[in-house]
């Protein structure tokens, strides 16, 4: 009997590795990561810290743990981080900051995630006092989840480094460093460079550390990055085993992210395509579809008196996986595993419902 294709579109981390990637996983050098000795490992680290512009990078399972060791590396207990209100980092990370990095969070509301500086400049308090929490370490995520696959503008992103600098020179911070930090939250930093040409490198040297997955738009079963100054490696090293992301012989791993990175970056503009041909479909049926700008569409179809969680379970039953950010806010991310003919049978479908 034929079996129906099933058509994921809930999100880029659902992709599997291609053949290829199964071969050059089987195929990789291993060594004992947690001694250092694991040779695949330490390439992808020294690939990956190089193409980001930074000295060293160390490999994670998770993505949040990327985000939780870059954040506990620049911030002191008892600091504050801001970051926006729908950001990843507070949203969807079950409150590691505050359980293992002992900081708390203020949040500014951004449109779609996009960065405003003027925001976090009337947000933040670097010169912090015995009454009032100093402000340690500013998070921008490029591209934006929740957001909707917002890609963050460049000039703002410099002009949030220009006043970090600027304003850690009034600041008095406990660990005696006057600075503002900032981390990336750049688990999709590959779409935001494709979108837009920008370097990685341009992207990265703007931020003390930077987080990166292998395991979205990359097509890697699993495995994050954290990239910083050698020094600051030295130490997210030490704090990965404490969290207990201490690991043996994960060049299996480290492998599938070379691989990703020979093959997986360029086509992702194939991704972005698919991504603006879905939408120009459903856009003749809804006004709420908003103009993608990387591989996520994103539909508010309040106005259109259609709940997701209704929508997703007629569209499951034509063999469409969808999500959403919210009771009436649509999400359809593309990725390596939808192909043109699996766009357009997806855009039938759903279509078809709307």
């Amino acid at each position: 009997m034929h079996t129906r294709r099933v058509i994921d579109l809930r999100s880029d981390t659902v992709t599997r590795p291609t053949e290829g990637m199964r071969a050059a996983m089987a195929a990789a050098e291993v060594g004992d990561d947690v001694y250092g000795e694991d040779p695949t490992v330490l390439s992808l680290q020294e690939r990956v810290a190089g193409l980001l512009g930074h000295e060293a990078a160390l490999f994670t399972p998770t993505g949040s743990m990327a985000n939780m060791l870059g954040v506990r590396l620049l911030a002191q207990p008892g600091e504050e981080v801001l970051c926006d209100t729908v950001a990843h980092i507070v949203r969807a990370e079950l409150g590691g900051h505050a359980a293992f990095g002992a900081v708390t969070t203020r949040t500014w509301t951004a449109d779609r995630g996009r960065l405003d500086v003027s925001q976090v400049q009337e947000l933040a308090a670097p010169a912090g006092n015995p009454f009032l929490v100093s402000t340690g370490v500013v998070v921008v995520e490029n591209t934006h989840n929740f957001g909707g696959g917002t890609v963050q503008p460049l000039d703002q992103l410099r002009a949030l480094r220009d006043w970090a600098d600027t304003a850690g020179e009034l600041a008095s911070r406990p660990n005696g460093t006057g600075a503002i930090r900032l981390h990336l939250d750049g688990a999709r930093i590959w779409n935001a460079h494709v979108a837009t040409g920008v370097p990685l490198s341009a992207y990265g040297t703007l931020f003390d550390t930077v987080a990166v997955c292998l395991s979205k738009g990359l097509g890697a079963p699993v495995g994050s990055l954290i990239v910083g100054s050698s020094d600051l490696i030295t130490q997210a090293r030490w704090w990965r085993k404490r969290l207990g992301g201490g690991m043996r012989q994960v060049g299996v791993l480290a492998a599938a992210g070379h691989y990703a990175l020979d093959h997986h970056i360029q086509r992702m503009a194939e991704d972005h395509a698919r991504a603006t041909r879905l939408a120009q479909r459903l856009s003749q049926l809804s006004d709420g579809v908003v103009a993608p700008e990387s591989n996520m569409v994103v539909v508010d179809l309040a106005k259109d008196g259609i709940a997701v969680e209704e929508l997703a379970a007629k569209a499951r039953a034509e063999g469409v996986l969808i999500s959403g950010l919210g009771p009436y806010r649509l999400r359809l991310v593309t990725h390596l595993d939808v192909d043109d003919a699996a766009c357009d049978r997806a855009a039938d479908v759903l279509c078809g419902l709307l």
